[in-house]
């Protein structure tokens, strides 16, 4: 069931079908569910993942979106087999863009959470996934790609803030990590400062 749209822009059909990216590859995951009826969608919140941990390329991350992993096709498997998740992005290293709920939904992607004095991140966030190795650095091809779906998802969802997994889960998680260039995220998103966490833009000049 999707939610209706709360204080959100205007559909644009051109870019949207409901909450479904039309320039995305798209593929359905069975994990997500309904946002609560008044939720603000507000939040764009960036994790990488690779399956197996630093192997890129493959489609172990899609497998694992859809509950379609091979738990014993590789032993890293079975340290997380029967996870049931999802994000409603994966952005490839080479910024081929993959959807897998509708941002009209609640993806699985936040857990335990909490950021700009809410709780339960998933309510009201869209979770983007960036292939990568916690602590990598990530690919200008995906800096790009990010930076058109930033665009392309405010012209439906009123995002003000954008924030690490880290960021709304310290302590538990560490993702994207040290390797995520944030000046250079804010450069390509031209996004005010406000708009990031506290302490991960590096100031410059005097």
């Amino acid at each position: 069931m999707t939610a209706p749209m709360n204080k959100q822009n205007p559909p644009d059909t051109e870019l949207w079908q409901g909450g479904r990216y039309r320039s995305a590859h798209w593929l359905a995951s069975p994990n997500f569910g309904a946002r609560p009826a008044h939720a603000l969608v507000d939040l764009l919140v960036l994790h990488s993942i690779s399956l197996p941990p630093g192997v890129y390329g493959g489609h172990a991350v899609q497998e694992l979106f859809t509950n379609q992993l091979d738990w014993g096709k590789h032993p890293y498997f079975k340290q997380i087999e029967g996870l049931k998740v999802s994000a409603h992005f994966f952005v490839r290293r080479t910024g081929e863009v993959w959807q897998f709920v509708s941002c009209d939904d609640r993806a699985w992607h936040a857990g335990a959470s909490q950021y700009r004095g809410r709780s339960n991140c998933n309510d009201d966030s869209i979770g983007i996934e960036l292939e990568g190795l916690e602590g990598d650095t990530f690919e200008v091809a995906q800096y790009k790609a990010l930076a058109e779906l930033h665009r392309a998802i405010r012209r439906r969802y009123p995002i003000a803030h954008i924030a690490g997994h880290e960021h709304i889960a310290p302590g538990r998680k560490a993702d994207p990590g040290p390797g995520l260039d944030w000046n250079l995220l804010q450069n390509y998103l031209q996004r005010e400062d406000q708009c990031f966490p506290e302490g991960t833009l590096l100031k410059t000049g005097a």
